[in-house]
């Protein structure tokens, strides 16, 4: 097996080929090289330690199960994974329990909580993200940023900032479009 120095930017060869074969190997890299940058997603959306640790554990087994589904020609391995983290968050957030408990904690519980439990913080500079960013249209720059660091939809942004939902997704797109031909 061919390890690199940094999987999230160069993951070895065949290791998508490997997960879907089940190698037990490429499962062990795969957590090894790529759950501390997914996991500091996950608990960047949540601001729960212990929540992260249940929907990263439930998107990793959606990554290991669903990853058939993977296209190389649409998306980097990361990529697909982060979105299916992301999107787990949010998701997570939305649900009926978490806005119940939310409603019942306390502020000053739920602060010291979050403060106290956010040991781990992700690094989007570690892997190059925030060079990439910089390297986007201001208003490119800040769509991508509420999307998958702040954990926001495409609709709460056209909400909570007054810009139309087209152009909220038309600068999604751009965006996207823009870090994937910077990413070459």
């Amino acid at each position: 097996m061919k390890t690199t120095k940094s999987a999230v930017n160069q993951p070895y060869e065949g290791l998508v080929a490997d997960l879907r074969r089940q190698d037990r190997r490429a499962i062990a890299y795969l957590y090894d090289n790529y759950s501390k940058a997914l996991f500091g997603i996950v608990q960047r959306i949540v601001n729960d330690w212990e929540l992260a640790e249940e929907v990263f554990h439930d998107a990793f087994i959606k990554i290991y199960k669903n990853i058939d589904s993977y296209d190389e020609r649409k998306a980097r391995l990361f990529t697909w994974m982060l979105n299916i983290c992301r999107n787990a968050a949010i998701d997570k957030l939305k649900s009926k329990a978490v806005k119940k408990q939310a409603r019942t904690d306390g502020m000053e519980d739920n602060m010291e909580g979050i403060l106290n439990r956010f040991s781990f913080e992700f690094n989007p500079d570690g892997i190059g993200m925030y060079e990439l960013l910089n390297k986007l249209h201001p208003d490119y720059q800040f769509v991508i940023q509420q999307l998958y660091f702040r954990g926001y939809s495409q609709l709460e942004i056209s909400k909570e900032y007054d810009i139309p939902l087209g152009t909220v997704k038309t600068r999604t797109r751009a965006a996207l479009r823009d870090l994937r031909r910077l990413m070459r």
